[in-house]
């Protein structure tokens, strides 16, 4: 009797140490699946890209540092050092939007941009916050972080969560506290 629950206790051994050479072989082939290559495409120091639209320049991107991500599935672009932007409507008037660092995502055209974001508008208006969206399609800004808004005068406006139009016409804002001064 007792050979045999040795014989069982050795083969329940060998089975499970089998077992588990297995899964461990299995799990280091899906680490290695897991395992993405981040190289960039390319890379590209002190840009300054221009984009026009029937002739017309209407906007410009500068960044001393762009890694270009096109190789992969979901293509995009990263500044890790961060971007200038000139945003130029149709009557020349330019907006200036400034962050730390910035993806631009070809897909979506969305641009993610964040660490101390600022836009500034070309008549004084300026809006800050630690991250931002900016739906190159659409022409529209959005963030869920804090953020504060002033006029250039005397009013602002601050709180979590705003979307608005790039030229500061149209605004949507969830909950916000301020002052607003000299209202005509």
């Amino acid at each position: 009797m007792m050979k045999q629950f040795v014989s069982g206790a050795a083969l329940v051994i060998i089975t499970l140490s089998g077992f588990l050479s297995s899964c461990e072989s299995n799990l280091k082939d899906v680490q290695r699946i897991n395992t993405v290559s981040f190289a960039p495409a390319a890379r590209s120091e002190n840009i300054n890209l221009k984009y026009t639209d029937s002739g017309k320049v209407k906007a410009i991107l500068v960044s001393p540092l762009m890694l270009d991500y096109s190789n992969m599935k979901y293509k995009f672009n990263e500044f890790p050092k961060g971007i200038h932007l000139t945003l130029i409507d149709e009557a020349g008037k330019s907006s200036y939007v400034v962050s730390d660092y910035a993806i631009s995502y070809d897909d979506t055209k969305i641009i993610d941009l964040q660490g101390n974001v600022k836009i500034t508008s070309y008549d004084g208006k300026e809006l800050q916050a630690p991250q931002l969206y900016y739906d190159q399609k659409n022409e529209w800004f959005y963030t869920e972080k804090n953020f504060k808004f002033t006029d250039g005068k005397e009013s602002y406006l601050e709180g979590p969560g705003i979307d608005f139009s790039k030229d500061f016409k149209v605004f949507n804002m969830q909950r916000n506290t301020g002052e607003i001064n000299n209202v005509e």
